[in-house]
């Protein structure tokens, strides 16, 4: 399953989708002082903070983040920052004999943040780059409220971590030592997630045509542990996401089955420490494409699915392809 949509029946499917965040943000300024380059350590715990907020956008089930390609500035910047995001996970119930739910979503992501130093009239940028790495793991099950509506709560976890690389600046920053420094050079912010989610997942399915719609609820807290003693962090992950997709032949017979059509709609309202921070609010996803069905077949893989992607909110837009198999 795609995390955050609907299974296949019986079948799990798996998704690996990527996105690129490019956004122009204020960045905040560091004092250059008589004992060397000092960051201030509230702007440095902003930064944690902001940070393990972006990590939200991968420990959270959701289509559209998972798909985004933003592009935004403005002259009243004074740095720039770049975020990208690849992600892969899935999920499925085990059988409709036993209604336990699982799912996994693993994501890597890189944010390149700016920090500015002064010294008197001289300005200087100071690049770094952040790299995390996070797992979310979620277990649930399904009450069966009618033949084609389920009722799914999912406990959710999750542990992440944030490197800190300051390679492309040491010929600036040179010997000067401090805390922040410590941090922002091969530093290391650590994060565990806990949390859960609520889901309505209805799913018709008939001869001619398959209807799968889900509504979904997140709210999962991060919290940074073992980390450099510069930073600690906190974030929460909160985000409504509506869920629809259709699926009917088109006609066509290949690998002795159908070939599908595939029309998706997705909408997700992020709350918490995500609203806003990325420039939206919310995102709204439509997309096509086809569906390769190769269950006739002794194979691993028994369907592989290939859609296009226009996603779009306030300030944002852009287009992505997704691929998914299931077995």
């Amino acid at each position: 399953m795609e995390p955050g949509i609907p299974r296949l029946p019986r079948k799990i499917a798996v998704r690996l989708g990527a996105c690129v965040f490019a956004a122009a943000c204020s960045v905040p300024a560091a004092a250059w002082g008589q004992q060397g380059l000092r960051l201030s350590k509230d702007d440095l715990q902003k930064r944690a903070n902001g940070v393990l907020a972006l990590m939200s956008f991968s420990i959270v089930p959701d289509i559209t983040t998972s798909s985004l390609n933003i592009g935004s500035g403005g002259g009243s910047t004074t740095g720039s920052n770049e975020f990208f995001m690849t992600q892969l996970g899935g999920g499925d119930t085990i059988s409709d004999s036993v209604p336990i739910y699982l799912e996994g979503v693993l994501a890597a992501s890189r944010y390149d943040p700016t920090f500015i130093a002064t010294q008197g009239a001289e300005t200087r940028r100071i690049p770094t780059k952040w790299n995390s790495v996070s797992a979310t793991g979620g277990i649930g099950w399904d009450f069966k409220l009618t033949d084609e509506l389920k009722l799914r709560p999912i406990f959710n976890f999750a542990l992440g971590n944030v490197t800190s690389d300051l390679r492309a600046a040491s010929w600036y920053v040179g010997q000067r030592t401090g805390k922040d420094i410590d941090f922002l050079d091969r530093g290391s912010l650590n994060a565990y997630g806990l949390g859960g989610s609520i889901m309505l997942d209805y799913e018709h399915y008939r001869p001619g045509y398959e209807v799968d719609v889900e509504l979904r609820y997140s709210d999962i807290r991060l919290q940074s542990f073992d980390s450099s003693a510069a930073v600690s962090g906190n974030a929460v992950a909160q985000s409504a996401n509506l869920w629809a997709r259709y699926r009917a032949p088109t006609g066509i017979v290949m690998l002795q089955r159908p070939l599908r059509y595939v029309l998706e709609l997705t909408h997700s309202e992020f709350l918490g420490d995500q609203k806003g921070i990325l420039g939206f609010d919310r995102l709204t996803s439509v997309g096509a494409g086809l569906e390769l069905d190769s269950s006739a077949y002794n194979v691993f893989i028994t369907r592989t699915r290939l859609v296009g992607r226009y996603v779009f909110g306030n300030n944002v837009s852009g287009f992505s392809v997704g691929l998914a198999v299931s077995f």
